[in-house]
C-alpha cells in the first residue's frame, strides 16, 4: 500500500499541517493519524499484509550520524535502528543521543511521539527520564533539547509523517495545542484495566488516546498468563518489550523485541510462566465489540 505524497509540500510551512493523513486499511478513516497501516519492517523491505513480524531490535542495523532533516550541522548527530516505515514518511525507531547532543528550539513538521528507554533530556522547562512519555504534534513549538548527564539518551521515536525541524519560534495557527503532551511520567499513572476480554487478567496504562480511540499504552501482562486460543486483530499493532516476556506461538518476545501487526493478522496463542511488560501502539479503540477476536483452530 502506497500513499501519494508530494515532495513540493515539504518546504511549504503554511500548509503542512493540512496533509491529510493516509486511510488506515481496517477501514478507519485516518482520524487517528497514527499512519500504522502498510508498513515495512527492519526484516521486511516490502509491507506484507495480514503476516506479523516479530524480532530483536539488537540485531537491527545502526545507522551513524543520524539527525534530524534540517536541525542545524552544529548539532551533534546521534544513531538510528529503523524498525517500521511508510511511503508517506512515517516511521518507529529507536534512536540514541550522545550526552553533548544540544539543538535549539522549533517545531516539527509532522506528529513526533518520544518514550524514553535509558537515561533523560530536557526539551525546553521539562525533563524526560526513564518510561517518561511525550506527544508533540506538528506545528507546536518546543523550547530547546539538551541530554541530561553525561550518558546518552536512548529514545522509542515515532514520526507519524514526513518530519522536518524547522526553526521558528511559535506555535503554527493550526497546531493541536489541546492533544501536545510535554511530558508524562508513567511511573506516575494509576494501572487500569484493559479492554479485551483475551487480557482481562492483564493491567494497563494509557499514555495518550487518539481521536478514534485508539492509542499508547504500557500493558502489565501477569504472571501465569495463558491466552489459550490464537486471536485476529483488525487493527494495526506496535509492541516493544521493556521487560519479562511472553511467548507468541514459539516465539520468546522479550526485552528489546519488536512486533508489528498488520490488520487482520492471525497471531498465536500468549503465554508466559513470569509475566512481562510492554510498549503498545493500536490504531483502532479496542473497546468495540469485535475488534479482538479469540480463534479456536486447533
Amino acid at each position: 500500500m502506497k500513499n501519494q505524497y508530494s515532495s513540493e509540500r515539504e518546504d511549504d510551512t503554511d500548509d503542512f499541517l493540512h496533509i491529510a493523513p493516509i486511510k488506515e486499511d481496517w477501514g478507519g478513516d485516518g482520524r487517528g493519524c497514527m499512519n500504522l497501516s502498510g508498513r515495512r519492517t527492519a526484516i521486511s523491505k516490502e509491507y506484507v499484509p495480514r503476516q506479523y513480524q516479530l524480532f530483536d531490535t539488537n540485531t537491527v542495523q545502526q545507522e551513524n550520524g543520524w539527525r534530524v532533516a534540517g536541525m542545524p550541522e552544529n548539532v551533534a548527530p546521534g544513531s538510528r535502528r529503523l524498525l517500521t516505515w511508510h511511503d508517506c514518511g512515517a516511521s518507529s525507531s529507536i534512536i540514541v543521543l550522545p550526552s553533548q547532543f544540544k539543538a535549539p528550539s522549533g517545531i516539527f513538521t509532522a506528529d513526533l511521539e518520544l518514550f524514553v528507554l535509558k537515561g533523560a533530556i530536557q526539551i525546553g522547562e521539562w525533563k524526560l527520564t526513564k518510561h517518561c512519555y511525550s506527544f508533540i504534534p506538528a506545528g507546536v513549538q518546543v523550547g530547546d533539547w539538551q541530554v541530561v548527564g553525561s550518558e546518552d539518551v536512548e529514545i522509542l521515536w515515532m514520526e507519524n509523517g514526513y518530519l522536518q525541524y524547522k526553526n521558528l519560534s511559535n506555535n503554527r495557527p493550526d497546531a493541536r495545542l489541546n492533544e501536545f503532551i510535554p511530558v508524562l511520567d508513567s511511573k506516575l499513572l494509576p494501572w487500569g484495566k484493559t479492554d479485551t476480554v483475551q487480557f482481562e487478567v492483564a493491567k494497563k496504562k494509557y499514555l495518550r488516546k487518539d481521536s478514534n480511540g485508539g492509542g499508547v499504552w504500557l500493558l502489565a501482562i501477569l504472571p501465569h498468563y495463558d491466552g489459550i486460543h490464537q486471536m485476529i486483530q483488525p487493527y494495526n499493532e506496535e509492541a516493544y518489550g521493556l521487560f519479562g516476556y511472553v511467548e507468541i506461538g514459539n516465539y520468546y518476545f522479550g526485552k528489546d523485541n519488536f512486533c508489528y501487526s498488520p490488520s487482520f493478522s492471525t497471531l498465536p496463542r500468549h503465554r508466559t510462566d513470569d509475566g512481562g511488560f510492554f510498549f503498545v501502539r493500536v490504531d483502532r479503540d479496542l473497546s468495540k465489540v469485535g475488534t479482538v477476536l479469540s480463534y479456536a483452530n486447533e
